[in-house]
């Protein structure tokens, strides 16, 4: 299995019970593990019954497992002021108060979560040096919006930086009357922000594609495949492939004995769904890896452990260079 493993699919479909699972299956296997949640609901800290922050923090009674909650709200912050620094650091005193108001809109317009987002997806993936990173996605618009940034802003910072390399060009002969520029672009500080953050997208984007795994969490019913089938997709357009897919939340068959009225709705029930699973498995060419059923109680402890035993995903780290 890939380093990076991400867990994505419908909001309600049982992301983070999944992903938990997945994550403590793989600290008992001896991974060295860590649980990146950037749903904005999140639900790992009513896994774990514990809190946790943006920073990763050991969870109690494993030897080998992390998780991190990263904040949205705290990103956009973070992300927008290192803007406000920079560009504070490169004008003249008289525009840092329109800088102040447009950095206040920005932090209003639509996008901004998940360019923030993504700046903490690249911390992790370029800091973490645990064998095994598994994220917890918020629900399918925003994380497909979120692993297109790297092609989509890819473009958009060539086409910034050629811009600005034309512009310095200019002013620098404009200054000189036409003669040869004493000064190129190098060292302009706005150009080298620029190829930083290109070479950010670049390395995300090359990680994605190489070293990161994809499951869509997916229930048995015609809203959910419909919009796991969107996802997958979407992601293919992105150069990026889904692993498997994992059906959660399967009705429990009554015994064969039982026949009252609710003993004839669950076999309703669990008949309706058995077609839906036919449906996943004969009309997607991702495999179906775990067939989990739902639970009467809330699936942390133990139950979590029973989880993790019903998905049928490598542990084991893949060999480097493969």
């Amino acid at each position: 299995m890939r380093r990076f493993v991400f867990f994505g699919g419908k909001g309600g479909v049982g992301k983070t019970t999944v992903s938990s699972a997945y994550a403590h299956r793989c600290a008992r296997g001896g991974l060295d593990t860590l649980l990146v949640s950037t749903d904005p609901a999140h639900s790992t800290a009513d896994v774990f019954d514990q809190a946790f922050d943006d920073d990763p923090t050991p969870v109690d009674g494993y030897d080998s497992l992390e998780v991190m909650e990263i904040d949205p709200e705290e990103a956009v912050d973070d992300h927008l002021m290192g803007i406000k620094r920079q560009l504070g650091d490169q004008v003249s005193p008289a525009i840092v108060n329109e800088i102040d108001r447009q950095i206040e809109l920005a932090h209003r317009t639509p996008g901004a979560h998940e360019a923030a987002l993504f700046d903490r997806f690249i911390d992790v993936m370029r800091e973490a040096e645990h064998d095994r990173v598994v994220f917890d996605t918020s629900p399918t618009g925003g994380t497909l919006r979120l692993l297109s940034l790297p092609e989509y802003l890819g473009g958009w910072i060539d086409r910034l930086l050629e811009k600005r390399e034309a512009s310095v060009d200019l002013y620098e002969k404009a200054a000189i009357g036409g003669r040869e520029p004493r000064r190129t672009a190098i060292g302009d500080p706005i150009i080298a922000r620029l190829r930083e953050r290109k070479g950010n997208f670049e390395f995300a984007g090359r990680t994605l594609r190489e070293e990161a795994a994809f499951f869509l969490v997916v229930n048995p019913d015609e809203l959910s495949i419909r919009e796991t089938r969107r996802a997958v997709e979407s992601l293919s357009s992105e150069g990026l492939a889904v692993t498997g897919l994992v059906a959660n939340r399967l009705t429990p068959e009554p015994e064969d004995h039982e026949d009252g009225r609710g003993a004839r709705f669950l076999r309703d029930r669990v008949a309706t769904e058995r077609e839906r699973l036919d449906e996943i498995r004969e009309t997607f060419d991702q495999p179906l890896v775990a067939a989990i059923g739902t639970r009467t109680e809330e699936v942390k402890g133990d139950l979590l452990g029973s989880v993790a035993e019903e998905l049928d995903i490598e542990v084991s780290a893949e060999t480097p260079g493969r």
